[in-house]
Protein backbone atom coordinates (compact mmCIF):
# COMPACT_ATOMS: atom_id res chain seq x y z
CA UNK A 1 0.00 0.00 0.00
CA UNK A 2 1.36 3.45 -0.92
CA UNK A 3 1.71 6.23 1.64
CA UNK A 4 -1.11 8.15 -0.04
CA UNK A 5 -3.35 5.10 0.22
CA UNK A 6 -2.48 4.68 3.91
CA UNK A 7 -3.29 8.36 4.42
CA UNK A 8 -6.66 8.09 2.65
CA UNK A 9 -7.57 4.89 4.52
CA UNK A 10 -6.71 6.47 7.88
CA UNK A 11 -8.68 9.60 7.08
CA UNK A 12 -11.72 7.46 6.24
CA UNK A 13 -11.36 5.53 9.52
CA UNK A 14 -11.74 8.82 11.37
CA UNK A 15 -14.76 9.94 9.34
CA UNK A 16 -12.89 12.61 7.38
CA UNK A 17 -13.63 11.40 3.87
CA UNK A 18 -10.96 11.36 1.19
CA UNK A 19 -9.59 14.92 1.43
CA UNK A 20 -8.52 17.63 3.84
CA UNK A 21 -11.32 20.06 4.74
CA UNK A 22 -12.18 22.57 7.43
CA UNK A 23 -14.78 21.63 10.06
CA UNK A 24 -17.33 24.40 10.59
CA UNK A 25 -20.66 24.17 12.35
CA UNK A 26 -20.34 20.39 12.40
CA UNK A 27 -19.85 20.12 8.62
CA UNK A 28 -16.72 19.40 6.61
CA UNK A 29 -16.17 22.18 4.08
CA UNK A 30 -13.76 22.70 1.21
CA UNK A 31 -11.58 25.77 1.33
CA UNK A 32 -11.80 28.57 -1.18
CA UNK A 33 -8.22 29.83 -1.42
CA UNK A 34 -4.78 28.83 -2.65
CA UNK A 35 -3.77 25.19 -2.97
CA UNK A 36 -1.68 23.77 -0.12
CA UNK A 37 0.22 20.51 -0.64
CA UNK A 38 1.06 18.18 2.23
CA UNK A 39 4.45 16.50 1.76
CA UNK A 40 5.33 13.22 3.46
CA UNK A 41 8.60 14.09 5.23
CA UNK A 42 9.81 10.49 4.97
CA UNK A 43 9.34 9.97 1.22
CA UNK A 44 9.44 13.68 0.21
CA UNK A 45 6.41 12.94 -1.97
CA UNK A 46 3.00 14.61 -1.96
CA UNK A 47 0.36 12.99 0.22
CA UNK A 48 -2.52 15.22 -0.80
CA UNK A 49 -3.50 18.80 -1.59
CA UNK A 50 -6.26 21.01 -0.28
CA UNK A 51 -7.53 24.57 -0.58
CA UNK A 52 -6.85 27.26 2.02
CA UNK A 53 -9.95 27.95 4.13
CA UNK A 54 -9.69 31.68 3.45
CA UNK A 55 -11.38 34.63 5.09
CA UNK A 56 -14.97 33.65 4.22
CA UNK A 57 -14.78 30.30 6.01
CA UNK A 58 -13.04 31.96 8.94
CA UNK A 59 -16.04 34.27 9.35
CA UNK A 60 -18.44 31.32 9.20
CA UNK A 61 -16.37 29.48 11.81
CA UNK A 62 -16.47 32.44 14.21
CA UNK A 63 -20.21 32.87 13.71
CA UNK A 64 -20.79 29.16 14.35
CA UNK A 65 -18.68 29.19 17.50
CA UNK A 66 -20.51 32.25 18.84
CA UNK A 67 -23.93 30.66 18.31
CA UNK A 68 -22.97 27.30 19.82
CA UNK A 69 -21.12 28.90 22.75
CA UNK A 70 -24.25 30.60 24.07
CA UNK A 71 -26.04 27.27 24.35
CA UNK A 72 -22.95 25.53 25.79
CA UNK A 73 -22.55 28.17 28.51
CA UNK A 74 -26.23 28.56 29.39
CA UNK A 75 -27.86 25.28 28.37
CA UNK A 76 -25.30 22.93 29.91
CA UNK A 77 -24.51 22.93 33.59
CA UNK A 78 -20.80 22.86 34.42
CA UNK A 79 -21.21 19.24 35.51
CA UNK A 80 -22.86 18.37 32.19
CA UNK A 81 -19.99 20.00 30.31
CA UNK A 82 -17.58 17.84 32.31
CA UNK A 83 -19.53 14.69 31.45
CA UNK A 84 -19.32 15.48 27.72
CA UNK A 85 -15.59 16.00 28.06
CA UNK A 86 -15.20 12.63 29.77
CA UNK A 87 -16.93 11.06 26.76
CA UNK A 88 -14.49 12.88 24.46
CA UNK A 89 -11.59 11.46 26.44
CA UNK A 90 -12.92 7.95 25.95
CA UNK A 91 -13.51 8.53 22.22
CA UNK A 92 -9.92 9.68 21.76
CA UNK A 93 -8.63 6.50 23.39
CA UNK A 94 -10.85 4.33 21.19
CA UNK A 95 -9.46 6.03 18.07
CA UNK A 96 -5.91 6.47 19.32
CA UNK A 97 -4.23 4.35 16.64
CA UNK A 98 -5.53 6.17 13.53
CA UNK A 99 -4.91 9.53 15.21
CA UNK A 100 -1.32 8.56 15.92
CA UNK A 101 -0.87 7.18 12.41
CA UNK A 102 -2.01 10.48 10.87
CA UNK A 103 0.48 12.44 12.98
CA UNK A 104 3.24 10.04 11.96
CA UNK A 105 2.39 10.27 8.28
CA UNK A 106 1.89 14.00 7.98
CA UNK A 107 4.38 15.28 10.55
CA UNK A 108 7.06 12.60 10.56
CA UNK A 109 6.68 11.84 14.27
CA UNK A 110 7.64 8.25 15.18
CA UNK A 111 4.46 6.26 15.72
CA UNK A 112 5.39 5.30 19.28
CA UNK A 113 5.83 8.99 20.19
CA UNK A 114 2.59 9.88 18.45
CA UNK A 115 0.73 7.30 20.52
CA UNK A 116 2.03 8.89 23.72
CA UNK A 117 0.81 12.32 22.59
CA UNK A 118 -2.65 11.01 21.70
CA UNK A 119 -2.91 9.37 25.12
CA UNK A 120 -2.00 12.72 26.68
CA UNK A 121 -4.83 14.37 24.75
CA UNK A 122 -7.31 11.91 26.26
CA UNK A 123 -5.81 12.70 29.66
CA UNK A 124 -6.23 16.45 29.05
CA UNK A 125 -9.94 16.17 28.36
CA UNK A 126 -10.43 13.97 31.42
CA UNK A 127 -8.43 16.36 33.60
CA UNK A 128 -10.25 19.52 32.54
CA UNK A 129 -13.57 17.70 32.73
CA UNK A 130 -12.92 17.46 36.46
CA UNK A 131 -12.42 21.22 36.68
CA UNK A 132 -15.59 22.15 34.81
CA UNK A 133 -17.76 22.43 37.96
CA UNK A 134 -15.02 23.56 40.38
CA UNK A 135 -14.17 27.05 39.15
CA UNK A 136 -15.72 29.50 41.60
CA UNK A 137 -15.64 33.20 42.28
CA UNK A 138 -14.83 34.80 45.61
CA UNK A 139 -16.69 36.80 48.24
CA UNK A 140 -14.47 39.70 49.32
CA UNK A 141 -15.05 41.69 52.57
CA UNK A 142 -14.42 45.44 52.26
CA UNK A 143 -13.95 48.13 55.01
CA UNK A 144 -17.48 49.49 54.63
CA UNK A 145 -18.98 46.25 55.88
CA UNK A 146 -20.37 45.39 52.46
CA UNK A 147 -19.52 42.18 50.68
CA UNK A 148 -18.36 42.23 47.09
CA UNK A 149 -18.26 39.12 44.99
CA UNK A 150 -16.61 37.94 41.81
CA UNK A 151 -18.25 35.66 39.28
CA UNK A 152 -16.26 33.69 36.72
CA UNK A 153 -17.96 33.73 33.33
CA UNK A 154 -16.93 32.47 29.89
CA UNK A 155 -15.24 34.96 27.59
CA UNK A 156 -17.11 33.81 24.51
CA UNK A 157 -15.06 32.61 21.53
CA UNK A 158 -11.33 31.89 21.82
CA UNK A 159 -9.23 31.78 18.65
CA UNK A 160 -6.29 29.39 18.82
CA UNK A 161 -3.32 28.84 16.50
CA UNK A 162 -1.28 25.66 16.99
CA UNK A 163 2.06 24.52 15.51
CA UNK A 164 3.19 21.71 13.22
CA UNK A 165 5.50 19.93 15.69
CA UNK A 166 2.72 18.50 17.92
CA UNK A 167 -0.64 19.17 16.24
CA UNK A 168 -2.97 16.80 18.06
CA UNK A 169 -1.23 17.37 21.40
CA UNK A 170 -1.48 21.16 21.22
CA UNK A 171 -5.01 20.85 19.85
CA UNK A 172 -6.13 19.04 22.99
CA UNK A 173 -4.03 21.35 25.16
CA UNK A 174 -5.87 24.40 23.80
CA UNK A 175 -9.39 23.11 23.27
CA UNK A 176 -9.97 21.26 26.55
CA UNK A 177 -9.54 24.16 29.04
CA UNK A 178 -11.43 26.55 26.77
CA UNK A 179 -14.57 24.44 26.54
CA UNK A 180 -14.37 23.34 30.18
CA UNK A 181 -14.86 26.99 31.12
CA UNK A 182 -17.83 27.44 28.78
CA UNK A 183 -16.15 29.00 25.77
CA UNK A 184 -16.43 28.34 22.07
CA UNK A 185 -13.33 27.77 19.96
CA UNK A 186 -12.03 28.45 16.50
CA UNK A 187 -8.70 26.68 16.05
CA UNK A 188 -6.29 26.99 13.15
CA UNK A 189 -3.60 24.32 13.17
CA UNK A 190 -0.52 24.76 11.02
CA UNK A 191 -1.35 24.51 7.34
CA UNK A 192 1.30 21.73 7.22
CA UNK A 193 -0.47 19.49 9.78
CA UNK A 194 -4.21 20.23 9.84
CA UNK A 195 -5.73 16.76 9.75
CA UNK A 196 -5.47 15.48 13.33
CA UNK A 197 -7.07 18.67 14.68
CA UNK A 198 -10.04 18.15 12.36
CA UNK A 199 -10.19 14.49 13.38
CA UNK A 200 -10.06 15.35 17.09
CA UNK A 201 -13.01 17.73 16.87
CA UNK A 202 -14.99 15.33 14.66
CA UNK A 203 -14.54 12.66 17.35
CA UNK A 204 -15.54 15.16 20.03
CA UNK A 205 -18.78 15.95 18.21
CA UNK A 206 -19.48 12.24 17.91
CA UNK A 207 -19.03 12.00 21.69
CA UNK A 208 -21.63 14.70 22.39
CA UNK A 209 -19.88 18.05 21.89
CA UNK A 210 -22.40 20.46 20.31
CA UNK A 211 -21.74 20.96 16.60
CA UNK A 212 -20.08 24.30 15.95
CA UNK A 213 -18.76 24.82 19.46
CA UNK A 214 -15.25 24.02 18.18
CA UNK A 215 -14.44 24.81 14.56
CA UNK A 216 -11.22 23.96 12.71
CA UNK A 217 -9.77 26.10 9.93
CA UNK A 218 -7.45 24.24 7.59
CA UNK A 219 -5.52 27.08 6.04
CA UNK A 220 -3.02 29.90 6.12
CA UNK A 221 -2.23 32.56 8.68
CA UNK A 222 -2.41 35.66 6.45
CA UNK A 223 -5.88 34.70 5.24
CA UNK A 224 -7.83 32.49 7.66
CA UNK A 225 -6.07 33.53 10.88
CA UNK A 226 -6.09 37.27 10.21
CA UNK A 227 -9.81 37.16 9.42
CA UNK A 228 -10.54 35.26 12.63
CA UNK A 229 -8.53 37.68 14.77
CA UNK A 230 -10.51 40.60 13.38
CA UNK A 231 -13.91 38.94 13.88
CA UNK A 232 -15.95 40.66 16.63
CA UNK A 233 -17.02 37.35 18.22
CA UNK A 234 -13.41 36.45 19.08
CA UNK A 235 -12.62 37.66 22.59
CA UNK A 236 -9.17 36.17 23.16
CA UNK A 237 -6.27 34.66 21.20
CA UNK A 238 -3.84 31.87 22.02
CA UNK A 239 -0.82 31.28 19.82
CA UNK A 240 1.83 28.53 20.01
CA UNK A 241 4.68 28.83 17.54
CA UNK A 242 7.73 30.80 16.52
CA UNK A 243 8.64 34.22 17.94
CA UNK A 244 8.55 35.74 14.45
CA UNK A 245 4.96 34.70 13.80
CA UNK A 246 4.06 35.42 17.43
CA UNK A 247 5.05 39.07 16.94
CA UNK A 248 2.71 39.38 13.97
CA UNK A 249 -0.11 37.73 15.89
CA UNK A 250 0.45 40.02 18.89
CA UNK A 251 0.32 43.11 16.68
CA UNK A 252 -2.89 41.95 14.99
CA UNK A 253 -4.50 41.17 18.36
CA UNK A 254 -3.41 44.53 19.78
CA UNK A 255 -4.90 46.37 16.82
CA UNK A 256 -8.18 44.55 17.52
CA UNK A 257 -7.87 45.30 21.27
CA UNK A 258 -7.95 41.61 22.17
CA UNK A 259 -5.82 39.85 24.80
CA UNK A 260 -3.39 37.24 23.51
CA UNK A 261 -1.40 34.46 25.15
CA UNK A 262 1.86 33.59 23.34
CA UNK A 263 3.83 30.38 23.90
CA UNK A 264 6.96 30.83 21.80
CA UNK A 265 10.51 29.53 21.44
CA UNK A 266 13.01 27.91 23.76
CA UNK A 267 16.74 27.56 24.19
CA UNK A 268 16.63 25.51 27.35
CA UNK A 269 19.72 24.56 29.34
CA UNK A 270 20.59 21.21 30.88
CA UNK A 271 23.16 21.90 33.63
CA UNK A 272 25.37 18.91 34.53
CA UNK A 273 27.66 19.19 37.56
CA UNK A 274 30.73 17.02 38.09
CA UNK A 275 29.09 15.14 40.99
CA UNK A 276 26.13 13.99 38.88
CA UNK A 277 25.46 10.44 37.77
CA UNK A 278 26.84 10.96 34.26
CA UNK A 279 25.03 7.99 32.75
CA UNK A 280 21.67 9.26 33.99
CA UNK A 281 22.54 12.81 32.89
CA UNK A 282 23.54 11.57 29.46
CA UNK A 283 20.28 9.64 29.01
CA UNK A 284 18.35 12.70 30.16
CA UNK A 285 20.27 14.99 27.81
CA UNK A 286 19.64 12.63 24.89
CA UNK A 287 15.92 12.51 25.58
CA UNK A 288 15.79 16.28 26.01
CA UNK A 289 17.20 17.07 22.56
CA UNK A 290 16.79 14.01 20.35
CA UNK A 291 13.22 13.04 21.29
CA UNK A 292 10.89 14.25 18.57
CA UNK A 293 13.97 15.11 16.48
CA UNK A 294 14.45 18.12 18.75
CA UNK A 295 11.31 19.76 17.37
CA UNK A 296 10.05 20.97 20.72
CA UNK A 297 10.02 24.39 22.34
CA UNK A 298 11.27 22.85 25.61
CA UNK A 299 14.08 20.83 24.00
CA UNK A 300 17.31 20.86 25.99
CA UNK A 301 19.29 22.45 23.17
CA UNK A 302 22.10 23.82 25.39
CA UNK A 303 24.10 21.34 27.47
CA UNK A 304 26.11 23.15 30.14
CA UNK A 305 28.70 20.76 31.61
CA UNK A 306 31.18 21.37 34.41
CA UNK A 307 34.57 21.43 32.75
CA UNK A 308 36.02 18.51 34.77
CA UNK A 309 33.56 16.06 33.19
CA UNK A 310 32.72 17.73 29.88
CA UNK A 311 34.94 15.50 27.73
CA UNK A 312 33.57 12.32 29.36
CA UNK A 313 29.95 13.39 28.96
CA UNK A 314 30.36 14.50 25.34
CA UNK A 315 32.02 11.17 24.51
CA UNK A 316 29.17 9.30 26.20
CA UNK A 317 26.55 11.45 24.46
CA UNK A 318 28.14 10.94 21.04
CA UNK A 319 28.38 7.19 21.53
CA UNK A 320 24.75 7.05 22.59
CA UNK A 321 23.42 9.15 19.72
CA UNK A 322 25.04 6.83 17.17
CA UNK A 323 22.83 4.01 18.46
CA UNK A 324 19.58 5.90 17.89
CA UNK A 325 17.46 4.27 15.18
CA UNK A 326 16.44 6.63 12.35
CA UNK A 327 13.78 5.58 9.87
CA UNK A 328 10.17 5.41 8.75
CA UNK A 329 7.86 7.08 11.31
CA UNK A 330 5.38 4.24 10.80
CA UNK A 331 8.00 1.64 11.79
CA UNK A 332 7.65 0.51 15.41
CA UNK A 333 11.45 0.41 15.77
CA UNK A 334 12.05 4.02 14.69
CA UNK A 335 13.29 6.28 17.48
CA UNK A 336 13.99 9.41 15.45
CA UNK A 337 11.97 10.36 12.40
CA UNK A 338 12.54 13.02 9.75
CA UNK A 339 12.23 16.75 10.25
CA UNK A 340 8.61 17.72 9.70
CA UNK A 341 9.08 19.95 6.65
CA UNK A 342 11.64 21.12 4.09
CA UNK A 343 11.77 24.70 5.34
CA UNK A 344 12.74 23.61 8.84
CA UNK A 345 15.28 21.17 7.44
CA UNK A 346 17.00 24.00 5.56
CA UNK A 347 17.09 26.15 8.72
CA UNK A 348 18.76 23.39 10.76
CA UNK A 349 21.36 22.79 8.06
CA UNK A 350 22.17 26.52 7.91
CA UNK A 351 22.75 26.70 11.67
CA UNK A 352 24.99 23.61 11.66
CA UNK A 353 26.99 24.99 8.73
CA UNK A 354 27.30 28.27 10.63
CA UNK A 355 28.64 26.41 13.66
CA UNK A 356 31.52 25.15 11.56
CA UNK A 357 32.13 28.66 10.25
CA UNK A 358 32.32 29.95 13.84
CA UNK A 359 35.00 27.38 14.69
CA UNK A 360 32.82 24.75 16.31
CA UNK A 361 33.31 21.01 16.08
CA UNK A 362 30.36 19.10 14.63
CA UNK A 363 29.99 15.56 15.99
CA UNK A 364 27.43 13.58 14.03
CA UNK A 365 26.90 10.19 12.43
CA UNK A 366 28.19 9.91 8.87
CA UNK A 367 25.23 8.17 7.22
CA UNK A 368 21.53 8.94 6.95
CA UNK A 369 18.55 7.20 5.33
CA UNK A 370 18.64 7.58 1.56
CA UNK A 371 15.46 9.64 1.47
CA UNK A 372 13.50 11.91 3.75
CA UNK A 373 14.06 15.21 5.58
CA UNK A 374 16.55 13.68 8.01
CA UNK A 375 19.04 15.39 10.28
CA UNK A 376 21.33 13.09 12.22
CA UNK A 377 21.61 13.55 16.00
CA UNK A 378 24.33 16.18 16.28
CA UNK A 379 26.54 17.53 19.07
CA UNK A 380 28.23 20.92 18.63
CA UNK A 381 31.39 21.44 20.69
CA UNK A 382 34.03 24.13 20.98
CA UNK A 383 31.54 27.00 21.06
CA UNK A 384 30.65 29.51 23.77
CA UNK A 385 27.27 30.82 24.82
CA UNK A 386 27.65 33.81 22.48
CA UNK A 387 27.87 31.61 19.38
CA UNK A 388 24.93 31.62 16.98
CA UNK A 389 23.90 27.98 17.64
CA UNK A 390 23.71 28.79 21.37
CA UNK A 391 21.54 31.87 20.75
CA UNK A 392 19.27 30.64 17.97
CA UNK A 393 16.38 28.23 18.34
CA UNK A 394 17.46 25.38 16.05
CA UNK A 395 14.35 23.22 16.52
CA UNK A 396 16.14 20.07 15.47
CA UNK A 397 18.21 17.21 16.98
CA UNK A 398 21.22 19.47 17.55
CA UNK A 399 22.70 20.27 20.98
CA UNK A 400 25.41 22.80 21.79
CA UNK A 401 27.73 21.76 24.65
CA UNK A 402 29.24 24.57 26.70
CA UNK A 403 31.67 24.19 29.64
CA UNK A 404 31.37 26.02 32.95
CA UNK A 405 33.58 26.29 36.01
CA UNK A 406 31.25 26.68 38.99
CA UNK A 407 27.64 27.08 40.06
CA UNK A 408 27.63 30.86 39.67
CA UNK A 409 28.81 30.66 36.08
CA UNK A 410 26.35 27.85 35.28
CA UNK A 411 23.41 29.95 36.43
CA UNK A 412 24.67 32.99 34.55
CA UNK A 413 25.06 31.02 31.31
CA UNK A 414 21.68 29.33 31.66
CA UNK A 415 19.94 32.67 32.15
CA UNK A 416 21.86 34.39 29.35
CA UNK A 417 19.19 33.77 26.70
CA UNK A 418 16.07 35.46 25.41
CA UNK A 419 14.26 32.09 25.49
CA UNK A 420 13.73 31.40 29.20
CA UNK A 421 11.32 28.50 28.78
CA UNK A 422 12.60 25.38 30.57
CA UNK A 423 15.66 23.85 32.22
CA UNK A 424 17.15 20.95 34.16
CA UNK A 425 19.88 20.43 36.74
CA UNK A 426 21.89 17.23 37.25
CA UNK A 427 23.72 17.00 40.58
CA UNK A 428 24.01 14.80 43.66
CA UNK A 429 23.68 17.88 45.88
CA UNK A 430 19.97 18.42 46.55
CA UNK A 431 20.61 21.84 48.09
CA UNK A 432 22.38 23.01 44.96
CA UNK A 433 19.64 21.58 42.78
CA UNK A 434 17.05 23.65 44.63
CA UNK A 435 19.18 26.79 44.47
Amino acid sequence: MTRSEIFTETMAALGLGDRVQSLIGGALMDGQGDTITLIDPFTEEALTSYADAGAALAKRACDAAAAAQRDWAQGFTPAARGQVMQEISRAVLVHAEPLARLDALVGGKPIRDARVEVAKVAEMFAYYAGWADKLHGEVIPVPSGHLTYTLREPLGVVFQVTPWNAPVFTGGWQIAPAIATGNGVVIKPSELTPVTSVALVKLAEGAGLPAGLVNVLAGLGPTAAQAAIAHPAVRKMVFVGSPETGRRVAVAAAEALKPVVLELGGKSANIVFADADLKAACLGAQAAIFSGAGQSCVAGSRLLVQRDVQADLVEMLTEGMNAIRLGDPLDEATELGPISNARQLAHIRRVVAGARAEGGTVLTRPTLPERGFFVAPTVLAGLGNAATPARTEIFGPVVTTIPFEDEEQAIRLANDTEFGLAGAVWTADVGRAHR
